[in-house]
């Protein structure tokens, strides 16, 4: 029976670092199912997630685990409970950059009950002033008892606080 696995794997980037580990995933009869894999600061950072015959997950972790330079986190992945019912939103901010940006939407969308499931953010040259912008877009599960026109005030009063742009789509939209 395959089991599902959660990783994380952190090192130095370099040609071949990917290959390298899927190529340990396929020779121990695993797939690769989905990942996220970006370098920062000139490190490799990946999260993935493969399912592999469950009498060979010891036997890939530790291979993994022999791969020069790379840090390994894995976890055996849990059948998703049964949900209440939910809805997808997206959330784009753009602003000048200053810390506590992240941590007030995620303690705004938090108390609501609202999860953040992907968050990409970057920093960026404003095209005429040359200024560092903050940039994210957030990919999120609210319940359904959310109101979405509330959450979008409760937004525009955070944008406004923050100073920044912030942008709540449901799928479909712009």
């Amino acid at each position: 029976m395959n089991e599902s696995l959660v990783m994380t794997v952190i090192g130095k980037d370099r040609p071949g670092l990917v290959e390298r580990l899927a190529a340990i995933v396929g020779e121990h009869g695993g797939n690769w199912e989905e990942s996220r894999m970006v370098r920062l600061a000139g490190e490799f950072a990946g999260l993935l997630r493969v399912k592999v015959p469950a009498e060979r997950i010891e036997a890939m972790a530790e291979a993994l685990g022999r791969v020069e330079e790379l840090t390994l986190i894995w976890e055996r992945g849990v059948a998703e409970a049964e949900q209440p019912a939910t809805r997808r939103l997206r959330v784009e901010v753009v602003g000048q950059d200053h810390p506590g940006i992240v941590h007030r939407l995620a303690a705004t969308l938090a108390a609501r009950g609202i999860n953040i499931e992907e968050l990409e953010s970057e920093l960026v040259h404003a095209p005429m002033s040359g200024e560092r912008l903050f940039r994210a877009t957030a990919s999120l599960r609210a319940p359904e008892s959310v109101g979405v026109e509330s959450l979008e005030r409760q937004l525009e009063e955070l944008a406004a606080d923050l100073m920044v742009d912030v942008e709540l789509h449901e799928p479909g939209e712009g």
